[in-house]
């Protein structure tokens, strides 16, 4: 074994917000600098600055105009320059301080993806380059949320896959931890803007952490599958802040299982879609839904009511980004006959979290006699062992989520 394979290496990841500027810029390197001065091989992702990934986004649809979307290919390509950015200022920002620095790209980070413009998947990283410059004693920065497909291509892995990104380094170079530091200080029992009763977790399980990071919690819920697979250990803290963050890990020695509620989770970005009159015969949900699947658009509640003279209502739920262009494919799809399509906006997810309630009776029934008596009605309700979402008008989740924080008193750390 080598020197390089025996340091000790910690990934961290910095959001957009955290290097929006040159002088939070300049704020990340100096605390970059500090922790690489302690002897630990410090590699560093970076997201693009700001808003610049919906500027160019913007720009993109600008110069095709109305009537074209633009190249897959190409904007994978443009968007890739915005964590280039990022990574190279990073890097001249940590030589001002005086210590070595190298920004890569995703390609040169070894990062290899699939094909799938917009939401690649990482298939491999070779760390040959990352461990050499490693051993060579500086600090790697490698641009976030890109990687070379397998036709040779930029990729990108999907909207705030940044944090993937660091995962996946953290796991290619069997790192001890992987920090992700943002503009919160660590994972809350639900959104403190919303509750302000909400209480900061000191730590989560990997499970708990991937239905909250599903439903809109602060992290990518791909970065968290990943990190529970292979094991990494995850710290969600404060860029700026110095107080304790979040640790996400297996914990079962330590974890506070004697409390069934974790948290609520909230996803205000809900369009339901409602196709009636569908043909009632085996198939139906896959014929209407594998097109959303190929175009890479995740589906969550689904509900397919009873069949009414050889006919039923398929209704399930997708992201506000996704609403238009899912209505379209499943109005274009030619295997299942229907009546009409259409959808619904100024929709929530409105969820319990915890792995305490898979052995336990009486949660749902506290779920919904709680909204019922703050005078939130719900629209409809799918369930996990370890999480119950209701969806819910938009304008009702906070008086949702303050009443569901008090029914299971997740403002008391005991």
């Amino acid at each position: 074994m080598t020197e390089t394979e025996q340091q000790s290496v910690v990934v961290q990841k910095y959001g957009g917000s955290s290097v929006s500027t040159a002088q939070k810029i300049r704020a990340i390197a100096r605390k970059i600098c500090e922790r690489a001065q302690s002897g630990v091989g410090l590699v560093v992702t970076v997201s693009a600055m700001g808003d610049t990934t919906d500027e160019l986004i913007d720009l993109a649809n600008a110069v095709t105009g109305p009537d074209l979307s633009p190249s897959p290919r190409e904007t994978d390509t443009l968007l890739s320059t915005g964590e280039l950015v990022s990574s190279t200022l990073m890097a001249m920002a940590i030589h001002s301080f005086g210590l070595d620095a190298v920004s890569l790209s995703g390609q040169q980070a070894g990062i290899r993806t699939n094909a799938v413009h917009g939401s690649a998947r990482i298939a491999a990283i070779d760390t040959e380059r990352l461990n050499r410059e490693l051993g060579s004693g500086k600090v790697v920065i490698v641009a976030g949320f890109q990687g070379l497909g397998d036709t040779g291509d930029v990729t990108t892995l999907g909207r705030g896959a940044s944090d993937t990104t660091a995962v996946a380094l953290a796991v290619a170079l069997s790192a001890e931890q992987c920090e992700i530091y943002t503009d919160v200080d660590g994972i809350y029992t639900t959104d403190p803007r919303i509750v302000p009763r909400a209480r900061k977790l000191k730590e989560i399980g990997y499970e708990e952490m991937l239905e909250m990071a599903s439903l809109g919690a602060k992290m990518n819920p791909r970065s968290i599958e990943l990190a529970a697979v292979y094991g990494v250990p995850v710290l969600v803290a404060s860029t700026f802040d110095d107080v304790p963050g979040t640790l996400i890990h297996r914990g079962e020695p330590t974890m506070e299982l004697r409390r069934a509620v974790t948290g609520i989770a909230i996803d205000k970005n809900v369009v339901k879609i409602i196709v009636r009159g569908v043909e009632d015969r085996p198939g139906v949900a896959g014929g209407l839904l594998r097109p959303l699947a190929d175009a890479g658009i995740s589906v969550d509640v689904i509900v397919q009511n009873t069949s009414d003279d050889g006919t039923t209502d398929f209704t399930f739920t997708v992201g506000d980004a996704d609403a238009q262009r899912a209505l379209d494919l499943v109005r274009q799809q030619q295997a299942v006959k229907f009546r009409d399509a259409t959808h619904g906006g100024e929709l929530a997810k409105v969820s319990i979290v915890g792995t305490g309630m898979q052995n336990g009776p009486g949660y749902a029934a506290t779920m919904f006699s709680s909204l019922a008596e703050a005078g939130v009605n719900i629209d409809m309700i799918t369930t996990s062992e370890i999480r119950i979402t209701c969806i819910v008008r938009r304008d009702d989740v906070p008086a949702a989520a303050n009443a569901l924080h008090d029914a299971f008193e997740l403002d008391r750390a005991d």
